[in-house]
């Protein structure tokens, strides 16, 4: 069954997951949903002699609203019947489309890997042409837009209760990983009965690390698909893209976050070949790749990259 889900103010939770928040949808496993998402609160909009147009859902929602703890407009929670906690929710991305006709990058003081650059608070809106993929930017080149999901994320376990969008876990949530993007398929662990599956922080381009603190930010719009496999979840969220595999570690310390994804690349490749750890540690070093997701969540990012192919007849010696 193919679901719709607007955003409006009563579909966001801004700046916040919340474990005990109310599904706005209940789906089954095998359901798709179109989801409808927003980016950016008052000061994000266009500014006058800026281009770009404001959705009015997105004004909508910041006449009605306030963020909380957080600065992302999530869609959801949707809850997935049958999910349970050690289960594992499997999110399969369909095409991403803009839903407006600009993006927004801005710096700030306190914030980014050089928090002393910026003297003030400075937003700039960039134009999109939707119809080609493309954006000019203000300084000179013509850019490739690479659209994708900043945060998709499940519920966080309840004895933590509510919590910021900013930093990333093992829920998923803010990871900024630009491999969330359409034709991947995510695995989240399930922590609270329905999973609560939300979606947001669209990012029409970013590079790796993510280091002025914010990407191209944009309004996308998404087909997902859901599935469950019972009793599997992963131990922190893995991405398949075009047969690689992608394992992510998060810390505050970015050598523990780097630890993280190579240690859980190790595991994987264990339950995917008969390769024992020794070796998969050895295949990890000739064809993993460690790369820095993002530095400026709190929680840093690394994520490990493996091209299955590989692994085609491993055979342990």
């Amino acid at each position: 069954m193919l679901h719709h889900l607007p955003a409006r103010p009563d579909t966001i939770l801004w700046g916040h997951l919340d474990p005990n928040a109310a599904p706005v949808l209940r789906i089954t496993p095998g359901d798709s949903v179109e989801v409808e998402t927003l980016s950016g609160g008052a000061r994000n909009l266009p500014a006058e002699g800026q281009p770009g147009t404001a959705l009015p859902s997105h004004l909508a929602v910041i006449a009605a609203k306030s963020p909380e703890l957080g600065p992302h407009m999530l869609t959801g929670p949707i809850h997935i019947e049958g999910a349970e906690p050690g289960d594992r929710l499997i999110v399969e991305i369909g095409e991403i489309r803009f839903a407006q006709d600009y993006g927004w990058n801005a710096i700030e003081p306190g914030f980014g890997m050089f928090p002393d650059l910026a003297e003030s608070y400075q937003n700039l809106t960039i134009a999109i042409d939707r119809a080609r993929g493309l954006a000019q930017l203000p300084w000179g080149p013509e850019a490739a837009l690479a659209p994708f999901f900043g945060i998709l994320a499940v519920a966080p376990p309840v004895a933590g209760g509510r919590l910021s969008s900013v930093p990333p876990g093992a829920f998923g949530g803010n990871i900024d990983n630009p491999f969330a993007r359409a034709g991947a398929v995510i695995s989240l662990p399930v922590f609270v009965p329905g999973a609560l599956f939300m979606a947001g922080d669209g990012h029409a381009l970013q590079g790796d690390g993510e280091i002025c603190d914010t990407a191209l930010e944009t309004a996308l719009n998404a087909r997902f698909r859901f599935t469950l496999e019972k009793g599997t979840a992963p131990p922190a969220p893995e991405i398949l893209y075009q047969n690689r595999l992608i394992t992510m570690g998060f810390n505050p310390d970015l050598n523990r976050a780097a630890e993280e994804a190579a240690a859980r690349m190790i595991e994987a490749i264990c339950a995917r070949s008969p390769l024992s750890r020794a070796e998969a540690f050895r295949h990890c070093s000739l064809f993993g790749s460690l790369r820095i997701t993002q530095v400026v969540n709190g929680v840093k990012g690394v994520h490990c990259v493996l091209d299955l192919g590989s692994l085609k007849g491993a055979d342990p010696a």
